[in-house]
């Protein structure tokens, strides 16, 4: 499993994260999305209802029923109920409690996303990355560059 440390500079999460689903899904991975609250979870639903005039995201958590037919799943906890492949950890839910689960190695990829505006939360995401690359697990670093696009830095 990769794990991908995504840096936001150019645009909040909620322009980045829904495009990041949208690869996501077009690869043909079920996603889980875990906030650090559960009280962020209603706000993340109506974001990948809302976030494009054009498009949404089919998706719902615990309290809509049918966790396993649910292509993004919504969670503050480490459950992965719709068979995910691929984990967003958003609002600066760690990522080592669940990397060592036994159904982590079924995923994929784990995705880290981080306000580099914020001095806390920037804190935060290298004291995870440290504690993971000490677990030798196998990190990128990715950061957003000029026009919004993504580089990989490490």
């Amino acid at each position: 499993m990769e794990i991908w440390f995504y840096h936001l500079t150019r645009q909040p999460l909620e322009k980045a994260l829904p495009r990041l689903i949208e690869r996501s899904l077009s690869r043909g991975w079920r996603a889980v999305v875990q906030t650090r609250d559960e009280e962020r979870v209603p706000a993340i639903d109506d974001l990948l209802w809302t976030y494009a005039d054009d498009s949404f995201l089919a998706h719902g958590s615990a309290r809509d029923g049918d966790a396993s037919m649910q292509p993004v799943y919504l969670t503050a906890g480490a459950e992965t109920p719709n068979g995910a492949k691929v984990r967003f950890f958003i609002d600066g839910a760690e990522i080592a409690p669940v990397a060592a689960l036994p159904e982590a190695a079924e995923y994929e990829r784990f995705l880290f996303l981080f306000d580099g505006a914020d001095e806390e939360t920037l804190a935060a995401a290298r004291a995870q990355w440290k504690a993971l690359k000490e677990q030798g697990r196998d990190l990128s670093y990715w950061k957003q560059g000029d026009t919004g696009g993504w580089e990989k830095i490490a």
